[in-house]
């Protein structure tokens, strides 16, 4: 029975749905004032594989990702850039749309849009006010009074004694205590606005949140995955905002994906080392970096350097090879039986990708084990092992394709149809008993990062 890490009990728990068969899940999308980096891209494929696994189960899932399309940092980019907001957080959703197809993420079932959801946020905020869990203050800003929510702290264990004593009111705030957090901020001159019973104006981070969750999978849903970063104060935030607001429970199983970190240290554009998803994807094949992002636990730390990157791609092609040349078949119900159920076995611990990946190695070994003694058994594990792989977003091109590749990512490196003819030229000078020629030929690829094999099948090629 799959098992998922509650971070609200910080324990892992049976997963039982709110309804049999089916999954209401939302996690926190971008804000689209800049491209995407690797900590978004492990966000994102940490949960389409979550998604994927799910329905791999059978279940129905419904998946929402929201995009935050109005805040300060896009307000502050758009004014620096001399364009409209909407023109820039366009362009970035646009952005953010082609890295995560890049990467193999499958796009959400649901994809609200903050600036799209100004009734729902507006309703929700007239209700806090109406239940006393929010007031107005004299500015026009409407805060939630966090003191009433009497559960507040039970996601991220944050006591209200400790918050107020590292807690100040900024100057032009009139919050009646230093930890409530603002819901409607007031329209400042030149600022993008809504109207509003309180006035112009536009909604705080976490109330977003909650209103779109909520309009989009209801009162009470199975799982809401974000970042280890959002937990406090924008998770613990929307506990509190939508609990009080529809005296329902809110979320039932949290999750939460762990830091990335580049070679040790922790990803910041301070420190000068912040990679966006395109400075990766110029560098390394987009499936190599998938297979990355998944290498470890989603809950753990994960660390970008080039050798891990290089070693991923070494994972990906091994998979790949052993895939080679098999004829595509309908495997039995028994192929592969021991491998699908420690598969399964290791998925279902909370989506424990390591020894699921582990699993997909013994099985291309088994597979190159059975090639020249029983050729049907290894077209069986090999549509097996595409199968896995595939739940994980992993094997999803031709192997012949992926070995060979289009081109080296860096746009450097001899293209196919150069590379076959010098194949056929090797052919020809061996033909010809010129074995000195036929080496150089084979020395040459070999120098421009292309690999020739030769079986009794032919003579086959594949990128270093």
């Amino acid at each position: 029975m799959l098992q998922i890490y509650n971070s609200l009990s910080k324990q892992k728990e049976p997963f039982k749905t709110l309804e049999p068969g089916k999954v209401r899940m939302y996690v926190c999308g971008m804000t689209v004032y800049d491209y995407c980096h690797l900590g978004h891209a492990r966000a994102m494929v940490v949960f389409d594989m979550v998604v994927r696994y799910l329905r791999a189960l059978g279940y129905e899932v419904t998946y929402v990702r929201n995009i935050t399309d109005i805040d300060d940092k896009i307000i502050r980019r758009a004014h620096e850039a001399g364009e409209d907001f909407t023109s820039l957080t366009e362009r970035f959703t646009a952005a953010m749309h082609e890295d995560a197809e890049a990467l193999g993420v499958l796009p959400p079932d649901h994809e609200p849009r903050a600036t799209q959801a100004m009734d729902a946020i507006v309703d929700m905020i007239e209700t806090l006010i109406e239940r006393g869990y929010a007031y107005v203050a004299p500015s026009g800003d409407v805060y939630y009074s966090v003191a009433k929510f009497a559960g507040y702290g039970k996601l991220s264990g944050e006591r209200l004694e400790d918050l107020r004593a590292g807690a100040r009111i900024e100057p032009g705030e009139d919050k009646r205590d230093p930890v409530d957090f603002v819901l409607w901020k007031a329209a400042k001159p030149g600022e993008p606005s809504w109207g509003s019973p309180w006035g112009q104006g536009r909604p705080g981070w976490h109330i977003e949140c909650s209103a779109m969750s909520t309009c989009c999978l209801g009162h009470q849903f199975d799982i809401h995955g974000g970042g280890m970063d959002l937990k406090f104060p924008h998770h613990e935030n929307e506990i509190a905002q939508s609990e009080a607001a529809t005296g329902h429970n809110y979320v039932n199983y949290w999750m939460h994906n762990g830091h990335v970190r580049i070679d040790e240290e922790k990803m910041s554009k301070s420190l000068g080392n912040f990679l966006t998803v395109r400075q990766i994807l110029a560098r390394y094949r987009a499936e190599e970096v998938r297979y990355f992002l998944l290498s470890s636990h989603y809950r753990s730390p994960l660390n970008f350097s080039d050798e891990a990157l290089a070693n991923a791609g070494s994972a990906v092609e091994r998979l790949y090879l052993a895939l080679r040349g098999l004829p595509s078949v309908q495997p039995s119900a028994a192929a592969g039986e021991t491998f699908k159920q420690r598969f399964h076995e290791a998925m279902e611990d909370d989506f424990n990708t390591p020894p699921a990946l582990a699993v997909l190695f013994e099985l291309a070994r088994e597979i190159n084990r059975q090639r020249a003694g029983n050729s049907q058994q290894a077209a069986e594990l090999g549509a097996v092992l595409k199968s896995l792989g595939g739940v994980l977003g992993l094997l999803q091109e031709e192997p012949e394709a992926y070995l060979k590749g289009a081109e080296a990512v860096s746009g450097e490196g001899l293209d196919a149809q150069h590379i076959e003819a010098m194949i056929a030229a090797r052919a020809a000078a061996r033909k010809a008993r010129d074995f000195a020629e036929a080496d150089r030929i084979r020395d040459a690829l070999k120098a421009d990062g292309v690999i020739i094999e030769d079986t009794v099948e032919g003579t086959s090629w594949r990128r270093e």
